[in-house]
């Protein structure tokens, strides 16, 4: 029993910046996210502060940050794990309303160029899941379901989605995101409100992220004509889920069961297959999938393989996951303002 009751005291160094800058080396945060990173941000972006305070801006990025790891604390214990390992240099102990403060004055727009930064694919070749045929495998997908305050100001931007039982609860974000499959790395985001239905009209914002060598996963939310050949214009290729609806003229009919087709101007080949699920309890579940791609050449990428591929796809929705339940916990934003929501989003 003395054995297991003895304690052990570690004492180790601590590198942080000097003064008032100090708070924001939580962790491995500031290896990951360099101070020379974020004030760089802040130059480009023009919010660094105009004269030196107590909360600097560089150290009001951190503390962003920190309020994404920690959703469940207040703005004051927050600011106490940014500066737990910090003790005896005589920080700063700010009220709450120095920190929301804090926040407004930096916005949202230096997250936003943080995030555009750090965001990119980080599989390599090796990867599992991210690579087919020599093409990078990519997904779009949109996510309804990150809430926000029911405030005025919140309200008056986003709105609430109707439903047939009435109005959710909630102002819901609509978000899009392209994620890169087998990693679940988001190459870009984009934020919308409940008055935009439309799917593909948030994805075409980020259209400038894709480029030859990409094979892009569709769901059936983004088969219309115009939008598959913009996705085609950046040289990308895609696969994506047609519409029960969508029976083109064919062209030709190929060895491996699928057939060619053209969509407008676009040339693509279809694919029918069956496709069953079996549950764990040996429950069967099956439905016919229509898929579309620009990969014609069915020697190179026969129709069984990209069959199997479409799955990948659901990657993303793991990520969504990731981001409503594990990050989030199923909690609300924070922020009853828009620019206070894209920061808080961004930060994530």
């Amino acid at each position: 029993m003395i054995t297991q009751s003895a304690t052990t005291t570690i004492s180790r160094e601590v590198t942080a910046a000097g003064g008032v800058f100090a708070p924001g080396h939580l962790g491995e945060l500031t290896q990951y996210l360099l101070f020379e990173l974020v004030d760089d941000v802040l130059a480009q972006t023009r919010t660094v502060q105009r004269r030196l305070r107590d909360l600097p801006s560089r150290a009001g990025v951190y503390f962003v940050l920190a309020l994404s790891m920690f959703p469940q604390l207040g703005y004051l214990r927050v600011w106490g794990k940014l500066t737990a390992g910090l003790a005896g240099l005589g920080l700063p102990r700010p009220s709450e309303k120095a920190l929301r403060d804090l926040r407004r004055r930096i916005g949202p727009v230096p997250l936003k160029a943080l995030f555009e930064i750090v965001a990119g694919p980080l599989g390599q070749p090796h990867t599992p899941g991210v690579r087919f045929g020599g093409l990078r495998t990519v997904a779009f997908d949109g996510c309804n379901s990150v809430h926000i305050p029911d405030t005025d100001r919140d309200r008056r931007w986003i709105g609430k989605i109707r439903y047939r039982m009435g109005l959710a609860g909630y102002p819901t974000l609509r978000l899009m995101t392209l994620a890169e499959t087998g990693t679940r790395a988001l190459l870009g985001a984009a934020l919308g409100s409940a008055a935009e239905r439309d799917e593909s009209h948030l994805a075409r914002q980020l259209l400038p992220l894709l480029g030859p060598g990409m094979l892009v996963l569709l769901d059936r939310a983004f088969d219309a004509n115009a939008f598959l050949a913009e996705v085609a214009s950046t040289g990308a290729m895609l696969l994506a889920r047609a519409k029960a609806t969508r029976n083109p003229a064919v062209v030709a009919h190929l060895p491996d069961g699928s057939y060619q087709a053209r969509l407008d101007d676009l040339d693509v080949r279809m694919i029918d297959a069956d496709v069953t699920t079996t549950g764990l309890d040996g429950s069967r579940v099956g439905g016919r999938y229509r898929l579309i791609t620009t990969l014609t050449d069915h020697r190179a990428y026969p129709a069984a393989a990209l069959v199997r591929l479409y799955h990948e796809r659901r990657e993303i929705e793991s990520a969504f996951l990731a981001l409503r339940h594990t990050l989030l916990d199923g909690r609300v934003l924070r922020s009853g303002d828009r620019p206070g929501v894209e920061q808080e989003l961004q930060s994530r």
